[in-house]
């Protein structure tokens, strides 16, 4: 069995998306499975034997600016260039057909439009490998129902879509995936000394886009300033993510409330961010909705409680390690952070974070259901 799995953004950005493509190549690879990473760039002159880079534009070139500017106007979004992200997920497209149409049993990605591109191919005896789309990213019901194989990220979803899926579409749903021999928890003090973060004080950590929509990191700053103002001791808020548009705005709005007890880390590279969990007493997130983060579980498995909305599937990622309420309410999130600066509430809730990460979302125990999953795929006729 040949496996693709495969990202158009990785090399150029890093999202949940791209993290979830190279983490999960990576255990597929360390398993002898027969896999193969394409991605659509790199900084790198050294990738590992299983990646392949495609060197396609990226949805912040020029290049794909000007073709979505020209095309938008005629109907673009009808044939791949209806905004800057479709756009680099076309142009990826007819070169990962080039890589994987003769050879591959499996194409496996999280790009929407990748995945339909791919199964176009596939129906019309271009491509011979079968298309799997894990759904992460909150795509409409007329677009799911699309997809021949579609993987869900938690048993809620699964069972939500039961009604709406076609009778012809294999469903299943398999969740994102932590290496918790890399996240973990470690020498709290050598963290922080790496951060530049004080010793004697509280810090709260947030991974995301450092954004207001969706990510809500405006509610976060307001909330933590809130909770900053009742707590009697020193605490920093430590916001790390990719720089968006609205990032800037979000910056002096953070200055301007909380002064030096607010840290604003941009585009931290992966290998560095299991020490920033560690440095870290509380993980916080301010969005309503989240399809099945990865930086949760990488706090989880670090032993971090978390304090998030109350959402089906935040609460099963979750489970009895944090404190979860209804983050729409002004107030909500900052009673909760006063709640969590117990230490000793902490402390109970850093080993049932540690055991829920072990047991329902380790690369250990979610690979083999992957692997399981493509040879049904595989056989299925």
């Amino acid at each position: 069995m040949k496996i693709a799995i495969a990202s158009s953004g990785l090399g150029h950005i890093k999202r949940g998306i791209e993290t979830w493509a190279e983490d999960l190549a990576k255990a597929l690879f360390k398993r002898q499975c027969d896999v193969t990473l394409f991605q659509g760039g790199s900084t790198s002159d050294a990738l590992p034997s299983y990646v392949r880079c495609l060197n396609t534009p990226s949805r912040f070139s020029q290049k794909i600016s000007k073709e979505v500017s020209t095309l938008r106007k005629r109907g673009g979004w009808r044939y791949g260039f209806g905004s800057d992200y479709q756009a680099e997920q076309t142009h990826f497209a007819l070169k990962l057909l080039s890589q994987v149409r003769h050879d591959y049993d499996l194409v496996h990605v999280q790009d929407p439009w990748l995945a339909l591109l791919m199964q176009k191919f596939h129906q019309l005896g271009l491509s011979r490998p079968k298309v799997i789309l894990g759904h992460g990213t909150e795509e409409s019901v007329s677009t799911l129902r699309r997809y021949t194989y579609l993987q869900h990220l938690a048993p809620c979803y699964l069972e939500d879509w039961e009604a709406q899926r076609p009778k012809s579409q294999m469903a299943f749903a398999i969740p994102n995936f932590v290496n918790t021999e890399l996240f973990k928890p470690g020498d709290k003090e050598v963290a922080r000394r790496i951060w530049g973060l004080p010793q004697d004080c509280l810090v709260v950590l947030s991974i995301a886009a450092i954004k207001s929509t969706h990510k809500r990191v405006d509610y976060l700053i307001r909330e933590f300033h809130a909770f900053s103002k009742t707590y009697s001791q020193p605490c920093v808020l430590v916001v790390a993510g990719a720089h968006e548009a609205e990032s800037d705005a979000l910056i002096k709005l953070g200055k301007e409330l909380l002064g030096d007890r607010i840290s604003f880390l941009q585009n931290v590279p992966r290998e560095k961010i299991p020490s920033l969990y560690q440095s870290a007493d509380i993980f916080a997130h301010g969005a309503l909705h989240e399809m099945l983060p990865i930086a949760f579980l990488e706090a989880i498995a670090t032993g971090l409680p978390i304090t998030c909305n109350n959402t089906p599937t935040l609460s099963w990622i979750v489970g009895d390690s944090g404190k979860l309420a209804d983050l729409s309410q002004e107030g909500s999130l900052s009673k909760q952070l006063a709640l969590l600066a117990d230490e000793s509430i902490r402390k109970k809730l850093s080993s049932k974070a540690q055991s829920q990460a072990f047991n329902i979302f380790s690369e250990d125990v979610v690979t083999p259901q992957y692997i399981n999953i493509y040879n049904k795929i595989v056989a299925a006729k």
